[in-house]
């Protein structure tokens, strides 16, 4: 496990990011140049070692509800190409190819599931939206646990 001041010293090699010193010695990276509303790259880094990156939408890894990856177990290279990839995926306006999938239960009744962009997928039952969601896992595991399938 790399240490805060090793983590430190990985993320100010990258000029796009910005420190910002938090509370309870934490530091946050932003990424000004965002081509989105998210621009806190690194969150809560803490001299614990323990730390988080922002992931949404890259493939590869594993995030919380918000979109974040937590690095604390990270070695160098993948922390490396961690930044990389999310610095690159927040720099250009990605086109997103529409993905619509019908979900049904056993009484028949279908919903939509829908992806807006690149972070949102929404639930339809007919023209009503019935939830949002970040990622395509977490609205999946709705429409199973709502005892909807995939038709």
């Amino acid at each position: 496990m790399l240490t805060f001041e090793q983590k430190l010293r990985i993320i100010e090699t990258f000029p796009q990011l910005v420190r910002k010193d938090v509370s309870l010695k934490r530091v946050n990276f932003q990424f000004p140049d965002s081509q989105y509303e998210k621009k806190n790259l690194v969150y809560h880094l803490h001299p614990n070692g323990n730390g988080f990156v922002y992931a949404a939408g890259l493939p590869g890894y594993e995030t919380d509800e918000k979109g974040f990856v937590n690095i604390r177990e990270f070695s160098e290279p993948a922390l490396i190409l961690l930044l990389e990839d999310a610095i690159k995926a927040l720099s250009t306006v990605q086109s997103v190819e529409t993905l619509e999938e019908t979900w049904v239960n056993d009484n028949q009744f279908e919903l939509t599931l829908l992806n807006e962009d690149i972070d949102t997928w929404l639930v339809y039952a007919g023209d009503l939206l019935d939830g949002a969601f970040n990622s395509y896992k977490e609205a999946a595991n709705y429409l199973e646990e709502e005892g909807f399938r995939r038709k």
